[in-house]
């Protein structure tokens, strides 16, 4: 649900506003279980400044990612991005191996909440944010 109430894959897409643009979008993969990140909680938000201004909040499909852009058409703006990737959640609820020593989950989690910042130079650009993720580690890039 975005801030205003509404699920992301109906507010701002260009489909729906008939705008066009670029589009920012993502997926996740678990690369401890060699696997798309089904069920991941993503939220975005907006900075400007010190102020975070939610945006949307989504959860990954079975292909690990979101069944729309997170932000689409004029809804994608110069600017300061925040996404925050839930992994502990994930781990924890046994959708992946999760952190394991002497047969135990370990608690608290190593990786709890991802946070990749990122800008928006050219908002008629396609921005897709990847993230690879496992129990104790993560990677990210600009992808296409």
């Amino acid at each position: 649900m975005t801030a205003a109430g509404t699920s992301a894959s109906s507010a701002g897409s260009a489909a729906d506003t008939g705008a066009t643009g670029g589009k920012l979008t993502t997926h996740v993969l678990d690369t401890a279980n060699g696997r798309p990140a089904a069920g991941l909680r993503i939220d975005l938000y907006r900075l400007d400044g010190e102020v975070r201004r939610r945006l949307a909040s989504v959860r990954t499909n079975a292909d690990g990612r979101c069944d729309a852009p997170l932000l689409a058409g004029d809804a994608l703006a110069l600017g300061t991005y925040l996404l925050i990737f839930h992994v502990g959640d994930y781990f924890a609820a046994g959708a992946g191996t999760g952190a394991v020593e002497d047969g135990k989950r370990q608690e608290p989690a190593f990786l709890d909440k991802v946070p990749i910042k990122f800008g928006v130079s050219d908002p008629s650009a396609h921005y897709h944010v990847p993230l690879l993720v496992a129990p104790y580690g993560y990677s990210t890039y600009r992808g296409s």
